[in-house]
C-alpha cells in the first residue's frame, strides 16, 4: 500500500506534467518535468514506468477533469453558480493548453484523447437528460460528436489566431487564451444552445423524410 506521501509525489508529477505539456509540447524530457515537480527522474519512472506511462496518466486527469465539471454542471445547479465558475478560469488554464498540445499533436493519441472527450460528452449529455436540463436526442452519440468537435474547433482557432497576432495562442498563455475565448464564443454559444438556429423544423423534416426513402 502506499504512503501519503507517495501518492501526493505522483499527483505532483502529474500536474508538473501536464503543465509542462502543455507548454512546450509533448517533445519535453522527464528530467525537466521532474525538476518542476522537485522530484528526481528516477521517481518519475518508479510512479508512471516511463514517459508513455506518464502521458497516459496525464490524458486521463485531464479527461476526467473535463468529465467532472460538465456533468457538475449538467446537475441541479443554478445557472448562476455555473457561470459564476469562470471566476476560477485560472485553475483550469493548464488543463486547457494540455488539450490544445494534444489536438496540435495529432496520431493515435490524440485520436483517442477526443474518442474520451466524446465518451464524456455521452456521460454528461446523459446526466443531463435524466436531470431535465437538456433536451433527448434522437442521436446522443451524433450529438456528442459534433458538441466536441464545435469545442476542438474552437480551441483549434484560437491557436491560429495566436498565431496570426488577433490573440493570444492557449499554448502561450491559457488564463489569457481562455478569457479571450469565452468572450469571443460563450455567448453566442449558449444563445444557440438555448434558443436553436432555424425558425421552424423544416431542414429536420426534410432530412428524416429523406432518411427514410433512403
Amino acid at each position: 500500500m502506499r504512503s501519503d506521501e507517495d501518492l501526493t509525489a505522483r499527483a505532483r508529477i502529474r500536474d508538473a506534467a501536464v503543465a509542462r505539456f502543455g507548454r512546450d509540447g509533448f517533445g519535453v524530457g522527464v528530467r525537466a518535468i521532474a525538476a518542476d515537480a522537485g522530484v528526481s527522474a528516477a521517481l518519475v519512472i518508479h510512479h508512471f514506468g516511463s514517459k508513455d506511462g506518464l502521458r497516459a496518466a496525464c490524458d486521463e486527469h485531464v479527461l476526467e477533469t473535463v468529465k467532472r465539471e460538465k456533468s457538475d454542471a449538467m446537475q441541479d445547479q443554478a445557472p448562476s453558480d455555473v457561470i459564476g465558475r469562470l471566476a476560477r478560469i485560472e485553475e483550469y488554464a493548464p488543463l486547457f493548453a494540455y488539450i490544445v498540445r494534444s489536438l496540435l499533436e495529432g496520431g493515435v493519441l490524440a485520436a483517442k484523447f477526443v474518442d474520451g472527450l466524446v465518451a464524456d460528452a455521452d456521460a454528461y449529455l446523459e446526466t443531463g437528460e435524466r436531470t431535465g436540463t437538456v433536451r433527448a436526442s434522437e442521436d446522443p452519440r451524433g450529438r456528442s460528436r459534433t458538441l466536441v468537435a464545435t469545442q476542438v474547433g474552437l480551441i483549434v482557432m484560437a491557436q491560429l489566431d495566436g498565431a496570426l497576432g488577433r490573440g493570444t495562442a492557449p499554448t502561450d498563455d491559457p488564463t489569457t487564451a481562455m478569457k479571450e475565448l469565452y468572450d469571443a464564443t460563450l455567448l453566442a454559444g449558449l444563445e444557440l444552445y438555448t434558443h436553436g438556429l432555424f425558425t421552424d423544423s423544416g431542414y429536420l423534416d426534410a432530412y428524416r423524410e429523406f432518411k427514410e426513402k433512403s
